[in-house]
């Protein structure tokens, strides 16, 4: 059977790879700091030694849109472009050309199917920036290939928190059940508390930044109950209008099991915060400690 070796769950800025390979005086004056923990954050997922990632993002009206709008998605593809134009006119990320898993992306599909979870499916799916961003913050040689899951966290009704969670521990019986010996990774980025295009974007922090630091000590400490007890769609609309990205932290907290997090680590970035968590299955975990 196939082995889950990493979980990882981040932010997904897509500012990043502008704003820290920019000439040093146009650089933010958080670029050097943002740089020194991402590259300590990739260190994480070198060292689990995957072959495949199991990459978990949103599409941000880039290739689904309002009028067919799946819940969740997964691609079944040899390859997939990624990169849109407005992505690399607004934030100068390149396009790229990730390899696909065919024979995994059939296997977690009818298993997902099988679990009670109806995904639609791709075979021409482009892949935006959800994606992209982790491609290039941890896994920047993009030489490993790809299953992507794509969740809406945009357009209502969404699935609940619960389900994002229920979600992730079907993923992660479909990866253990995979048979195969390869040895897999799975990574999901979302966000915190987040405005876009309301009166609170772009501020001296986060919109709410009680709940970016409780967000993260729930993560920190595998406290699903907690996370489950406090946070519903109106919580995660008070907190910002773009704070649904948190749906996908929960699902990854699944993939990984209520665990402790092996990683944590976080940047204030102005107007949001930035969050890098990992999680090894426990016997790994223990093994790495001894």
């Amino acid at each position: 059977m196939a082995e889950l070796v990493a979980t990882l769950a981040s932010t997904h800025h897509p500012f990043y790879l502008r704003a820290t390979t920019m000439p040093p005086e146009e650089q933010i004056p958080q670029a050097p700091e943002w740089k020194r923990k991402v590259e300590l954050y990739r260190e994480t997922l070198s060292a689990a030694k995957p072959d495949i990632l199991v990459m978990v993002g949103s599409d941000h009206f880039h290739q689904i849109f309002l009028d067919n709008c799946p819940q969740f998605l997964i691609g079944k593809a040899e390859r997939y472009d990624a990169t849109f134009y407005n992505e690399e006119r607004e934030f100068g990320i390149p396009k790229y050309v990730l390899e696909g898993d065919m024979d995994m992306s059939r296997y977690m599909h009818q298993h997902l199917m099988d679990q009670g979870f109806d995904f639609a499916f791709s075979n021409e799916l482009k892949i935006d920036h959800s994606i992209i961003c982790p491609i290039i913050t941890v896994r920047p040689d993009n030489d490993l290939p790809v299953v992507p899951i794509y969740t809406n966290i945009f357009a209502p009704p969404l699935p609940s928190p619960k389900r994002f969670y229920d979600l992730g521990r079907a993923i992660r019986k479909a990866i253990d059940d995979y048979p195969s010996d390869k040895r897999v990774a799975a990574i999901g980025t979302g966000h915190l508390s987040l405005e876009l295009g309301g009166p609170r974007q772009f501020m001296e922090t986060g919109p709410d930044p009680e709940f970016d630091r409780q967000a993260i000590e729930w993560l920190r400490a595998g406290d699903v109950e907690a996370i489950l007890a406090n946070v519903t769609h109106e919580t995660m609309a008070k907190s910002g209008n773009a704070t649904h990205g948190f749906l996908n932290f929960i699902l990854m907290l699944g993939v990984a099991g209520p665990e402790q997090a092996d990683y944590v680590d976080n940047l204030d970035l102005f107007h949001t915060m930035e969050a890098y968590i990992t999680w090894y299955p426990k016997a790994q975990a223990e093994e790495k400690a001894a």
